[in-house]
């Protein structure tokens, strides 16, 4: 498949904002902000507890609202007005990250809950534009190179992230200095490569607008969930989804804390990040290229079944080795599962209410990953063993591929 240059456009978000996803949310912000919180008097547990809470409220703040916002954006001329809108937030957040002072750690979380807003929403719309640059037999391929792109982009962006690290930016930084370097990184990562999508991508598919645009959003997400028997295929797709990208995310939340009590050491860690990234971008265009090929169904299964297994193997984890390569497996599935899901998504709701429709999917994408982490931790604490939690998400996947089975039943034929 050759992407022509609006769709070129729309999969570099996906790079765009890869830069703060892992160097943000996943290794520097969590480092620093412990740190600062520590020389402010803050015990670990306590850091932790804030941490976890500033990423479920930003978090919890757009799901809640997330049919709204995408039922408001399906009116002619606003998709892309709120795309600009989430994105700048995230952006201009993610710089300011890097101006708070060391003494004020509460406003720290406070302008990542803010970025965090900036993050999710914008990815929202971003997601939503795929029915505006893809036919459905295009759809599969393009969420494809998406996320594969965009996990290039992220390696991309942590490898630039490692140098100012092992340098001490040139010789000139603290490792405080570092730290707040790499958010300025991570915002002109997501400024260069928003560019595109500004400039190429137009809405395409829409409602005309209301004169009480606000009120009557609410009024159609209240109407779509009173009549939602008029779209059991996506409904039932909502249901399974919710249960097998539950297992996906905390896979991959988890898995750093499994890997120190087996003995993997921070910088390995890193290492392993760095390697799940990069296997992930060839991988995600494999299983386009498989949707492609068989059907969007088959893909899906596929990447059910080997996370399946992942956690079966993981009840055997015992060496750095068996450490690894749950990793490399994770890394060949985890970009097709979610790319293919949201491509399913996409063939499966009305292109003209599909911000809407992508807001029901975020919210339920996001609510999942409740359920997960406590099921890991429960059993962890009844079993003494990180491993064996980590094996207990098998259920989560079981039951997401019991209901996918019987969804074709539902679908429509061109969604396979």
């Amino acid at each position: 498949m050759r992407l022509n240059k609006k769709q070129w456009s729309w999969v570099f978000y996906d790079w765009a904002n890869s830069g703060y996803g892992i160097i943000v949310t996943t290794a520097v912000l969590p480092v620093y902000f412990k740190a600062v919180a520590q020389d402010n008097g803050v015990s670990a547990a306590n850091s932790t507890a804030y941490w976890g809470y500033a990423n479920s409220i930003g978090t919890l703040l757009v799901s809640l609202l997330a049919p709204v916002l995408g039922a408001l954006a399906d009116y002619r001329g606003f998709k892309k007005k709120m795309l600009n809108g989430f994105a700048w937030l995230g952006i201009i957040m993610t710089t300011a990250l890097s101006f708070v002072p060391t003494n004020q750690w509460k406003w720290l979380l406070f302008v990542y809950i803010l970025s965090i807003i900036g993050y999710s929403g914008g990815n929202l719309f971003y997601d939503s534009f795929l029915t505006d640059v893809a036919p459905d037999d295009e759809m599969d391929k393009l969420s494809s190179y998406g996320y594969g792109f965009g996990y290039l982009g992220g390696v991309l962006a942590f490898i630039l992230f490692l140098v100012l690290q092992l340098t001490k930016g040139f010789g000139q930084l603290s490792s405080y200095g570092v730290a707040r370097w790499s958010f300025v990184l991570a915002a002109i990562w997501w400024v260069i490569f928003y560019i595109p999508i500004l400039r190429d991508v137009q809405q395409v598919y829409a409602i005309e607008p209301d004169k009480n645009p606000i009120v009557d959003s609410f009024k159609r997400v209240w109407g779509t969930l009173k009549h939602i028997r008029q779209y059991k295929a996506a409904a039932w797709f909502l249901v399974a989804y919710f249960f097998y990208i539950d297992g996906v995310d905390t896979i991959f939340t988890m898995a750093t804390s499994i890997g120190m009590d087996i003995g993997v050491n921070t910088t390995m860690l890193m290492m392993v990040l760095l390697v799940v990234q990069l296997i992930a971008f060839p991988f995600s265009l494999l299983f386009g290229w498989l949707a492609n090929k068989t059907s969007t169904r088959i893909g899906i299964l596929t990447g059910i079944v080997i996370y399946f297994f992942i956690c079966i193997y993981a009840f055997f984890l015992n060496s750095v080795g068996d450490f690894w390569f749950l990793a490399v497996l994770i890394g060949t599935s985890q970009g097709g599962i979610q790319a293919l899901s949201r491509s399913y998504f996409g063939k499966l709701i009305p292109k003209e209410s599909g911000s809407e429709f992508f807001g029901f999917y975020n919210i339920l994408g996001k609510f999942s990953a409740v359920l997960g982490p406590v099921i890991v931790g429960v059993v962890t604490q009844w079993t003494g063993k990180s491993t064996i939690g980590a094996a207990s998400l098998s259920i989560l996947f079981l039951i997401g591929l019991v209901i996918f089975l019987y969804l074709p039943k539902l679908t429509r034929e061109k969604a396979n």
